[in-house]
């Protein structure tokens, strides 16, 4: 028979969480998993972002080499990605990493001269065709990403 003696197991009560302290980790629970979730998500933004980034590098790349082996190397835009023209193979890459983006340009010059004329590259995401990146450089700068088509840097 159970006893209220001191160290009798009995009268201490039930073990176990309440309603107030599951519901308190449940809600924790749920905001770590939505900051995780935006945070791992991929915008169109961001998307845009990178293929600007990586075309700037990319124009840099082909106008050092055309420098280096005084050669005319010519960037087209082409239905799936573009092509840089009189480069040796394997070339660079000739795809956008995302399949949204798109440019708006015409051919663009990148060697062998040291000074190429002025140049922009409109980049935009059929994703989201109201935001636009522009790629441009002045002819002796390198090529930097822009919110707006002019040549003056950031």
């Amino acid at each position: 028979m159970p006893t209220l003696a001191a160290g009798n197991k009995a009268a201490r009560g039930a073990r176990g969480f309440t309603l107030l302290e599951l519901l308190v980790v449940i809600a924790l629970i749920a905001i770590a998993t939505a900051g995780a979730s935006l945070a791992l998500r991929d915008s169109a933004d961001s998307a845009l972002d990178r293929d600007a980034q990586r075309l700037a590098a990319l124009l840099e790349t082909a106008r050092a080499q055309a420098r280096a082996s005084e050669l005319t190397v010519v960037w087209r835009t082409q239905p799936a990605g573009f092509v840089f023209e009189g480069l040796p193979l394997p070339g660079l890459p000739r795809q956008w990493l995302a399949t949204t983006t798109f440019a708006n340009a015409a051919p663009v010059l990148l060697g062998p001269e040291p000074l190429i004329p002025p140049q922009s590259i409109a980049l935009s995401s059929s994703t989201r065709p109201d935001r636009r990146l522009w790629v441009v450089t002045d002819g002796l700068r390198p090529f930097t990403v822009q919110n707006k088509p002019n040549m003056e840097p950031r």
